[in-house]
């Protein structure tokens, strides 16, 4: 009973937060253009901040790209987390993206909570002159003992086809 309260609390806490941090992000104009999904390898919060690698795919109707980058957090980072999935929603200022131009630095806030099954939150900005915004779809699913509240830089460079 008590590792549910615990999930629920998690959940509720990662949700709410989520919702906040959508604001900066959704303002930006734009059109959706894809979903970028990210396996993420586990990671240890040294407290003041974290980096995890990650494997992502960006689909399109009609495509698919492989980006490999990482995700590193800043700000309070305790706990531990196995490998995890992240999905954002990509928006541009156009719908004609082309082939790479996901690929560059993204920041923004970031916050998640896992207590044996947990979730969180990045709102992110950057990529091609800094035109492109993941938005929180950015639902990432996590398990571990972990919890972090800051700021997200992300990194993502063209990868090969897995």
């Amino acid at each position: 009973m008590l590792n549910r309260l615990h999930v629920a609390a998690a959940l509720t806490a990662a949700i709410g937060l989520s919702l906040a941090f959508s604001g900066p992000a959704a303002a930006q104009a734009g059109i959706q253009v894809g979903t970028l999904t990210c396996n993420a390898s586990g990671s240890v919060g040294l407290i003041f901040g974290s980096t995890r690698d990650l494997a992502c795919t960006f689909s399109a109707p009609g495509r698919v790209e492989y980006y490999a980058g990482q995700i590193s957090k800043f700000g309070v980072d305790i706990g531990y987390t196995q490998g995890g999935v992240l999905i954002w929603s990509v928006v541009a200022p156009t719908t004609a993206v082309r082939p790479g131009d996901l690929a560059g630095t993204y920041g923004g806030p970031t916050a998640s909570a896992t207590i044996g099954v947990g979730i969180g939150a990045n709102a992110l900005i950057g990529g091609s002159s800094n035109t492109i915004s993941l938005q929180p779809v950015s639902i990432e699913t996590n398990r571990g003992l972990n919890v972090a509240a800051g700021i997200a830089s992300l990194s993502l460079s063209p990868a090969s086809p897995r």
